[in-house]
């Protein structure tokens, strides 16, 4: 769940020690679980519910809370949001809500889990194919993690906060591909949104100084067309303008003396 235009956004910044670092890989790691498990029961004719209904119940057998759910929406007049997951297919970028929706072979699915574990949250994102993978939705999946990788080696004390955002864009764009702009990376930690923004686009250099014991969520989304999105008529779920495939990966990670560590693996 990630911050969107019109929303107000604190800017503090909570630094973590070691000892919370290491209570936030343990909720971490319990997103990598779901996720695994989630991504092997991806196929043709199964719905998004039943995937939103397996996280959760996988959420809550290990004694943690599906911290999207009721999550007020930025906009007056929408309801909270009443899933688990987020799980967002093809042409939709982020916050698709599960539902009757049949997957069928060549679809990409985005799927988007958040947990709070001890009071620590985790955030992460794959997005993967069903069944058989086209040459342009392959080449797109893989763009999206290689910016998602270059933006997190980025992430080191005494660097910017640009310097990720740049990372991400410059991979993307030069395979050819577009980085969303009106959703952004967050800071993470007892609070899902925590602080800063952390933008899929932006200029080295800039931005807010790294330090040790910062912790963010990073989730470039990367669309074959334009940037540009709208969102539906649910209030939630977004999709690209001219209804081309977008992917989404994300990692939550802690700035430490010895670089990034990535939160949200196993």
């Amino acid at each position: 769940m990630r911050w969107s235009r019109g929303r107000k956004r604190p800017s503090a910044v909570r630094l973590k020690t070691e000892g919370e670092i290491e209570a936030m890989r343990e909720s971490g790691r319990l997103v990598a679980q779901v996720l695994q498990a989630v991504s092997s029961a991806v196929g043709p004719c199964v719905t998004t519910i039943e995937l939103d209904r397996m996280a959760d119940d996988l959420i809550r057998d290990a004694g943690a809370i599906a911290s999207f759910r009721g999550v007020r929406a930025p906009v007056a007049g929408v309801p909270p949001y009443p899933a688990a997951t987020c799980i967002s297919v093809n042409e939709e970028v982020v916050h698709g809500v599960p539902g009757p929706r049949i997957l069928r072979e060549g679809d990409i699915v985005s799927l988007d889990i958040g947990v709070i574990l001890s009071g620590w949250h985790g955030d992460a994102t794959v997005t993967v194919g069903v069944g058989g993978l086209g040459e342009e939705a392959a080449r797109l999946l893989s763009a999206t993690r290689e910016s998602l990788m270059a933006g997190i080696a980025r992430a080191r004390a005494g660097g910017w906060l640009g310097d990720i955002s740049a990372a991400i864009q410059e991979y993307a764009e030069s395979r050819g591909y577009s980085v969303v702009r009106e959703y952004t990376g967050h800071a993470i930690g007892r609070e899902m949104h925590e602080g800063f923004q952390v933008p899929n686009f932006g200029r080295a250099g800039s931005g807010l100084r790294l330090r040790e014991g910062m912790t963010m969520a990073i989730e470039p989304m990367v669309n074959v067309g334009r940037s540009d999105t709208l969102v539906e008529d649910n209030g939630w779920t977004v999709v690209t303008v001219d209804r081309k495939l977008s992917a989404h990966f994300e990692h939550s990670i802690a700035v430490t003396r010895d670089g990034p560590l990535i939160l949200t693996e196993l």
